[in-house]
């Protein structure tokens, strides 16, 4: 006979047979994050595969990405409740425990909602047998709230960072990281250890925090009131961004066209910056006549952009074989590594209004072919752009002394995403940071190699950690004779031209999500000296 544990919290006559599609739109997206995608990626496409939209298209948003935000702490939870190791459940199952366990835990679902609904996704996908575990599980875990889990599980912990990571759902090594991180880049704002504690709590509470919808206006396409007239609301940190309170961005004509997009204000101010930081006057240089006819395009792009565009393959002929002319007497610009486009479209934005060149490098056609896209409407407005892919390790050695400005965003581990990359807390491991920062060191020295004295770099980052941020910037600086750090605070001006809140004295210029509102974007402004 079984026993009472197995038993619905529904009378057989109410029990669903299946998952309501919100709820199956996030299982959806778990199990694709399980399978190597991005959620805030995978997101809208099951929204719209699903069909979803208005109060269902965020509930399940809130549910998806709630629930990998802290995955951590409900798998401990589940645990308890199976009697098992997460790692022993059946993955299908494990992440429609999750799922039920977020309602139950950190929404204002009904339990007899949560319970029944989440029990009819197991039935759906994993069979009578798998809907009576998750029951089981359930009416543990529904026995005590968050807080009162928190401090069981806890008990007995003496480590304080490990009580943190446990109650906020971050691996212990990212807590420690961003402990450091705070110290190193002298955001603790005060002195001592409770006021660096205090940072750290506010820190990790905001990487849990669903981000607004920031939405960028690309300088030239689009403006801001064109953003607000489709429903969104003003920034008040970036001049070129607004923020969007509830509904699809897709269903913004603007966003569609490529003219604008979704991106972090973080992002949208470093590139301003580069754009705005003043550039030495370029040396003339020397050439005879036997030289002058010569002339090579930094990037090669033999299929560039488009391929919408009428009579593609002649165009891009055309614009690549004019490239060296038609640089002469503008800046050239370079984004080194530019996937997925997001600050290329910015940088390339404000590059055509001013009539300059950007070029476009990745490391990946994949990545190549997400600039092109990103990049679309620009192209399609004239812009002079360039997109190809090489190895950006290679393009100082290949180009030198070549660009006016390069911004080098480089592929770092991404801890000051995690409100919008839920899954990177989890899918990082600690051995990456010295991986990534041999990487971006290689590329900093490639970045100014490829810049003409008197010319700038961008260095960025999405992650705050001090490994990859002010330990690179040492390490280059440290070894070469040919470049300066400058102050890059002044060039971070909110949209009322004021300047951004300032955190620290180092000229390095580092934001965070629970002061700023941002992605917590680290940058760095090198100049070649002559």
């Amino acid at each position: 006979m079984r026993g009472a544990g197995h038993r619905s919290a529904a009378a057989p006559s109410e029990r669903r047979r299946s998952g309501d599609p919100a709820r199956t739109a996030a299982l959806a997206v778990l199990r694709a994050v399980d399978d190597g995608a991005y959620a805030n990626l995978e997101m809208p496409k099951v929204l719209r595969r699903h069909d979803l939209s208005g109060r269902d298209a965020a509930f399940a948003t809130e549910l998806a990405l709630g629930t990998i935000r802290r995955q951590g702490l409900y798998d401990r939870v589940i645990e308890v409740g199976a009697g098992r190791a997460p790692a022993d459940i059946d993955p299908i199952v494990l992440d429609i425990l999750r799922l039920g366990v977020h309602q139950l835990l950190s929404l204002r679902v009904p339990t007899h909602a949560a319970t029944s609904e989440t029990v009819a996704l197991a039935r759906e996908h994993s069979g009578a047998g798998a809907s009576g575990f998750v029951n089981a599980v359930l009416r543990r875990a529904g026995e005590r709230d968050r807080d009162t889990w928190i401090a069981d599980l806890t008990r007995g912990v003496e480590n304080a960072d490990d009580v943190r990571a446990i109650a906020t759902s971050h691996p212990a090594w990212v807590v420690s990281a961003l402990r450091q991180a705070l110290r190193g880049h002298e955001a603790a704002g005060g002195e001592g250890q409770a006021s660096l504690d205090d940072a750290l709590d506010a820190l990790l509470a905001a990487d849990n925090e669903a981000p607004r919808v920031a939405l960028v206006a690309r300088p030239g396409l689009a403006d801001v009131d064109e953003l607000v007239e489709a429903g969104a609301e003003l920034s008040d940190l970036s001049p070129i961004a607004a923020t969007l309170p509830f509904g699809d961005p897709a269903n913004i004509p603007a966003v569609r066209e490529t003219r604008a997009a979704v991106q972090d204000e973080g992002s949208q101010l470093l590139a301003i910056a580069l754009a705005e930081a003043p550039v030495e006057p370029a040396k003339p240089v020397e050439t005879n006549d036997d030289a002058a006819g010569e002339s090579t395009t930094p990037i090669d792009d033999s299929a560039t952009q488009a391929e919408d565009v009428e009579n593609e393959a002649s165009e891009s002929d055309e614009q690549t074989a004019g490239a060296s002319a038609s640089t002469t007497t503008g800046e050239q610009w370079l984004d080194m590594c530019a996937g997925p486009g997001g600050k290329a479209a910015v940088l390339g934005s404000i590059a055509h209004l001013r009539g300059h060149v950007l070029f476009c490098n990745e490391s990946s056609e994949h990545r190549t072919e997400l600039v092109r896209r990103t990049l679309r409407a620009l192209l399609d407005d004239g812009a002079e752009i360039y997109v190809g892919t090489g190895d950006g390790r290679e393009l100082g050695s290949e180009e030198p002394a070549t660009y006016d400005r390069v911004l080098l965003d480089a592929p770092c581990t991404g801890l000051g995403a995690m409100r919008r990359r839920p899954e990177s807390r989890w899918r990082r491991r600690p051995f990456d940071v010295a991986e990534l920062a041999t990487l971006q060191v290689e590329l900093l020295n490639s970045a100014l190699d490829a810049t003409r004295p008197g010319g700038i770099v961008g260095y960025a980052t999405c992650s705050p950690h001090p490994a990859e941020t002010l330990a690179v910037i040492g390490e280059v600086l440290g070894a070469r004779d040919d470049v300066v750090q400058e102050d890059a605070w002044p060039y971070f001006l909110d949209a009322y031209d004021e300047p951004i809140e300032r955190i620290g004295t180092l000229p390095s210029v580092q934001l965070w999500p629970h002061v700023h509102g941002t992605d917590a974007m680290f940058f760095a402004l090198l100049r070649k000296t002559r």
